[in-house]
């Protein structure tokens, strides 16, 4: 019989969730709140357990362009937006050269 809280039963954790991580795991619900048959609310639940290496493999990999979560997507936004704003001022002293040169002179 074996221990309910044992030794062994940190081993089986370890076990059970270094094999989640390397398949992964989804796990999916719907919450449907309705009135007289008229359906007020639904929430979508989709729940994914993987490790990072599977998560790519699957495909997923949503994080690595989030600048919120990334360094480099957050350098990619602002080198973007940085080049939009030189086109945009390019433009604008294109419109009016004098008035850039003005502003130029002591």
């Amino acid at each position: 019989m074996p221990e309910p809280y044992g030794q062994q039963s940190g081993a089986n954790l370890a076990d059970i969730l270094e094999r989640v991580l390397d398949k992964g795991i989804v796990i999916a619900g719907d919450i449907r709140i309705n009135l007289l048959d008229i359906e007020l609310l639904t929430i979508k639940l989709r729940l994914i357990v993987a490790s990072v290496d599977k998560a790519k493999e699957m495909g997923i990999d949503w994080w690595e362009s989030d600048p919120n979560l990334s360094s480099r997507a957050r350098r990619d936004e602002l080198a973007r937006e940085n080049a939009e704003l030189r086109e945009r001022l390019a433009r604008l002293e294109e419109l009016e050269p004098g008035r850039a040169e003005q502003k130029e002179a002591p």
